[in-house]
């Protein structure tokens, strides 16, 4: 008998346990359930379209020398040089040097054009067009804005120095040892107010223009030099023609030369002839 409410005991104390667990496991995960509950509104996080369709600001008061070098394989050279120099003409460009060669191999023009900065893209592209083939094309840029800051800085601070000293001159030099040396303190930022301005105007007219190195070639047919020359009938007659006018022309000038002798022999011809009669 008590062994039989000994495991009636031991029965209800683990039931009691199980039910407890259970418990505890159901508060638990509606504990989790309730800590992750998740808001599906994201109107939060949404980017504003008026924002983003912003343009971003311009990069402008940018001193920047822009340069080019290209190589264009043409059918024609003459004719491509013709089309890029009217090409250059319609955007107030000018071509600053040029060299031509013409050997056993190819012909080849080479020379420099002057654009307009803000045209410089649209010459490029049309220049392009005169191409069988591009050998290469090399861009590149040159920021000078910090170099072109500092010159306009330092040439600001010169100017007020120069009125400083003009005012000086004008009011308090009272010696003319006084006045010669404010002269010569003048004289001296002067130059380099001149200096300054020199360079300033150097950077704006290498920004305001940029280079474009352009090389037309045109690929000929190889024909063998000959080592001689024969020289055709036409050829011989003309070159006769000359040396027979060349003679002729020292012929002359030898009469020239020897003037004085014909008349003393002339003189002397006719005193001998009248003796003679005699």
């Amino acid at each position: 008998m008590k062994r039989k409410s000994l495991k009636t005991v031991l029965k209800l104390c683990v039931m009691a346990i199980l039910f407890v667990a259970c418990n505890h496991s159901e508060s638990s995960k509606n504990f989790a359930l309730k800590g992750v509950d998740v808001e599906t509104d994201f109107g939060a996080i949404e980017t504003d379209d008026e924002e983003s369709n912003k343009p971003l600001p311009e990069l402008k008061n940018l001193k920047i020398i822009k340069s080019a070098n290209v190589r264009y394989k043409v059918k024609d050279v003459k004719r491509a040089t013709e089309v890029v120099k009217q090409i250059s003409q319609a955007y107030n460009s000018y071509i600053s040097d040029l060299r031509f060669e013409n050997n056993l191999y190819k012909k080849e023009n080479r020379f420099t054009l002057k654009v307009p900065v803000r045209d410089f893209d649209v010459i490029m592209d049309s220049i392009s067009s005169v191409a069988e083939f591009i050998e290469y094309e090399n861009i590149t840029t040159k920021d000078v804005t910090s170099e072109f800051i500092d010159v306009e800085a330092r040439l600001k601070t010169k100017l007020e120095v120069k009125e400083r000293y003009e005012s000086i001159l004008r009011t308090k030099a009272k010696s003319v040892k006084d006045l010669l040396d404010v002269e010569e303190k003048l004289r001296h930022i002067q130059e380099e107010i001149e200096s300054s301005q020199g360079q300033l105007k150097y950077l704006t007219n290498k920004v305001a223009f940029s280079t474009i190195q352009i090389d037309l070639y045109e690929t000929v047919e190889y024909i063998e030099e000959p080592e001689h020359y024969k020289k055709t009938f036409f050829a011989e007659l003309k070159e006769g023609f000359t040396s027979g006018w060349e003679v002729l022309k020292l012929f002359f000038i030898g009469l020239v030369y020897i003037w004085p002798f014909m008349i003393i022999g002339i003189i002397a011809f006719i005193l001998i002839k009248k003796r003679v009669k005699k």
